[in-house]
C-alpha cells in the first residue's frame, strides 16, 4: 500500500466525491454527485451509456478539472494535492491502451518507469503484478497473442504496479465473452478481499452486481441512489437489481435495450 500521509489513516475512505457537478458548455452532465468508496469495498457505479460515468472518472483522474464540489483519494484533495492523491490511484479505462507489439513484461516495465521504478525493481513489480492476475507464465509473450479477457487482466496488473489504494474500472468487461467477464470480475473482487483495495466499478450491466456490493445508481448525471444492494431492493419493493434500477430511473425501454 502507499505510504501513510498526514491525512491518511486506516479509516480514511479510498474515495470521497462530494457535490461534484460538471458541464460541457450549456449541457450539464453531472449534477451534484456524491459517493464514498471505503477501503476494502467493491462499489458498483451503475448507469446506462451517457449517464456520466466516464465523465466522473475523468474528474477523479484529473483528465478534467472539477470546479464545483470536491474529490479526495485517501484524504488528499485531487485539486489541491494532486500528486499525493493520484499516486494512490490505479485506473483501467474502457479503451484498450497496451502496446500489442510489446511483451507483457515490456508493457508493465514501461509503466513502472512512469512511476519511478527501473531495473530489478521494475521487473519485480511487473512479475508480481502478473501473478496477481494469473498470467505470470505469459510475461515474455506479446500482447497480440492474448485473448480480450487476458488483455484486460494485464491492464489490471498494470494498474496495480504502484500498489494503489483505489482502483477505478470503466466498463472493464465490455466486448468480452461471458467466461472472460466472469474471470475479470473475480480477479478484481479477489484483489478487494486480499489487498483491501477500494474499487469503483463502472458498468451498465445489471448482472455484474451481487448482493454484497454497494451500488450507486447514476442516471442522466444524477446519483439517484447510493447504498447496499439489499437496501435498494427493500426501498423499491423489487427482487432484482434490474427491476430496482427500472423503478428508480423509470428507464424501462433503455434497460431492456442494454440487456
Amino acid at each position: 500500500m502507499a505510504s501513510t500521509g498526514p491525512m491518511e489513516t486506516e479509516r480514511t475512505p479510498a474515495l470521497v466525491v462530494s457535490g461534484v457537478s460538471h458541464s460541457f458548455g450549456d449541457r450539464k452532465v453531472l449534477d451534484r454527485v456524491s459517493l464514498t468508496v471505503e477501503q476494502g469495498a467493491f462499489v458498483v457505479l451503475l448507469g446506462l451509456n451517457g449517464a456520466g460515468k466516464s465523465t466522473l472518472f475523468s474528474l477523479i483522474t484529473r483528465l478534467y478539472d472539477n470546479v464545483t464540489g470536491a474529490i479526495a483519494i485517501r484524504g488528499f484533495d485531487v485539486r489541491r494535492r494532486p500528486s499525493q492523491a493520484l499516486q494512490r490511484l490505479g485506473v483501467v479505462f474502457q479503451s484498450r491502451t497496451l502496446d500489442i507489439d510489446l511483451t507483457l513484461l515490456q508493457n508493465l516495465k514501461y509503466h513502472a518507469a512512469l512511476h519511478g521504478f527501473a531495473g530489478r525493481a521494475a521487473t519485480g513489480r511487473a512479475q508480481q503484478a502478473l501473478e496477481l492476475v494469473g498470467l505470470a507464465d505469459r510475461g515474455n509473450e506479446k500482447v497480440r497473442a492474448l485473448s480480450g479477457g487476458q488483455v484486460r487482466r494485464v491492464e489490471i496488473a498494470r494498474s496495480m504496479m504502484h500498489h494503489p489504494d483505489l482502483l477505478l474500472l470503466d466498463e472493464a468487461t465490455v466486448g468480452l465473452d461471458l467466461g472472460s467477464r466472469e474471470s475479470v470480475i473475480k480477479i478484481v473482487r479477489d484483489l478487494v478481499a486480499r489487498e483491501r483495495l477500494g474499487v469503483l466499478w463502472a458498468t451498465h450491466l445489471m448482472d455484474e452486481v451481487i448482493p454484497t456490493d454497494q451500488v450507486v445508481i447514476l442516471h442522466k448525471g444524477v446519483a439517484l441512489y447510493s447504498g447496499p444492494v439489499p437496501q435498494l431492493l427493500t426501498l423499491t419493493g423489487t427482487s432484482s437489481v434490474r427491476e430496482a434500477f427500472r423503478s428508480v430511473t423509470g428507464a424501462k425501454t433503455a434497460i431492456e435495450e442494454a440487456a
